[in-house]
């Protein structure tokens, strides 16, 4: 990685997702989680679709894509959006960040479970067990000042939504000849569509109308969710899938920071520690073998933002939406 642009996109890639939580925290302070996950998909749609189309790229028109990428859309956006925003109600946005880098361990947990994850050593399995003990050093629910609450528990939640959504669109989205760009784009369309059906039952909270919430919904969404994209691609195009997931160790450091200067949250020592734990067990769970009968892809290889994208945040090749 000897780039000095590409060392600049992964920079601000992981400021636009790792200030995510920043910008959901400051957004509740005016509008609902579901409203925050409308505006944030629908804003986010409009700036996938209008690049899908400038580069003369398409939409997918045929039934069964959006069936599939409208499952994709459910896990891999409205309900980890959704649930990181009713979580950050009552969690800081800096523990909200560290949960979100769970997402690797769901990830290979799934396809341990399913089978489909058949690159099975034992640094993969301890980084596993390494990465859970961490979130439990978070939880902490053998003191009364753990984190053991409803809101931690849905953010873990969209970490492991995320996760659902990284297998599923590997299982039956990968392959069938869409591009990256039209598979996120669909996706957030569908994420918007689905959430606008449920705000009319369940996000008509009343507004409280300011300027910072606005302005930082409109910033998760055009930049946290529509721009970030298009860096991440460019990353990954520039230094492959490998290199590009670098981003996703970044994500949890850089929402706690900025959660501890713009916010005012403290810097729990044990939340960081459970951090590092939980960073280090994603580290080892992304240990190949020494010898494979059969390549792995790199695109097979997603780390959480989910970004997954993404949100969660979709670093490292596989493609779904922000955290």
């Amino acid at each position: 990685m000897n780039k000095p642009g590409t060392l600049i996109r992964m920079g601000v890639l992981a400021l636009l997702w790792g200030s995510s939580f920043l910008w959901i925290k400051i957004a509740l302070t005016g509008l609902s989680p579901l409203q925050i996950t409308l505006t944030r998909t629908a804003l986010g749609a409009l700036v996938l679709v209008a690049l899908v189309y400038w580069s003369k790229q398409r939409l997918p028109r045929d039934r069964t894509s959006w069936l599939h990428l409208s499952f994709a859309a459910l896990f891999g956006s409205a309900v980890p959006f959704a649930l990181f925003a009713l979580g950050e109600q009552t969690v800081d946005s800096g523990v909200a960040g560290v949960l979100n880098a769970t997402t690797p361990l769901f990830a290979l947990g799934i396809g341990l479970v399913l089978g489909t994850d058949r690159r099975r050593n034992p640094a993969r399995l301890v980084g596993l067990a390494l990465g859970f003990a961490g979130v439990l050093l978070i939880f902490a629910p053998w003191q009364k000042a753990g984190l053991a609450s409803w809101g931690a528990l849905a953010c873990l939640a969209a970490a492991a939504s995320y996760a659902v959504s990284y297998a599923y669109i590997g299982h039956k989205v990968s392959g069938r000849g869409l591009t990256p760009m039209q598979i996120s784009s669909a996706q957030l369309v569908a994420a918007a569509g689905m959430t606008a059906v449920v705000v009319p039952v369940a996000g008509m909270q009343p507004v409280h109308l300011s300027w910072q919430p606005l302005v930082a919904v409109a910033i998760l969404g055009v930049f946290g969710t529509g721009v970030a994209f298009v860096l991440n691609y460019r990353v990954i195009e520039d230094e492959g899938a490998t290199n590009a997931t670098m981003v996703g160790y970044l994500l949890p450091v850089v929402s706690v920071l900025l959660g501890a200067l713009f916010l005012g949250e403290a810097l729990n020592l044990r939340v960081v520690l459970g951090m590092v734990v939980v960073l280090a067990g994603v580290a080892l769970t992304r240990k190949q073998p020494a010898t494979a009968i059969v390549p792995v892809p790199e695109a097979d290889e997603p780390v959480g933002e989910t970004g997954a994208e993404s949100v969660g945040e979709p670093v490292g090749g596989k493609v779904t939406t922000l955290k």
